[in-house]
């Protein structure tokens, strides 16, 4: 399992275009991915959990990957969300 600590940069928050980008990405790979906010645990590869997360722009956000692929999920997730999620 691992886990990184992100921020979350686009001045909209995790609005339906960057919650879309996210779980397309997330998507890719075969290991277990979601994160954690505000004492709640949300699935990454689901647009309507991270919605329901309701993160905006500033907040961090927890992202734990297990599973056989990751670290290449986590390397490219993380990266995703720290090049603002194709915004």
């Amino acid at each position: 399992m691992t886990r990184k600590k992100v921020c979350i940069k686009n001045p909209t928050g995790l609005h339906l275009r960057p919650a879309g980008f996210l779980c397309k990405e997330a998507m890719k790979y075969n290991c277990s991915v979601v994160f954690e906010f505000q004492d709640g645990t949300y699935n990454a590869k689901s647009v309507l959990g991270i919605l329901g997360a309701c993160v905006k722009c500033g907040d961090e956000v927890e992202l734990i990957c297990d599973g056989e692929d990751e670290a290449a999920a986590m390397d490219a997730l993380a990266g995703a969300v720290e090049s603002g999620l194709g915004e």
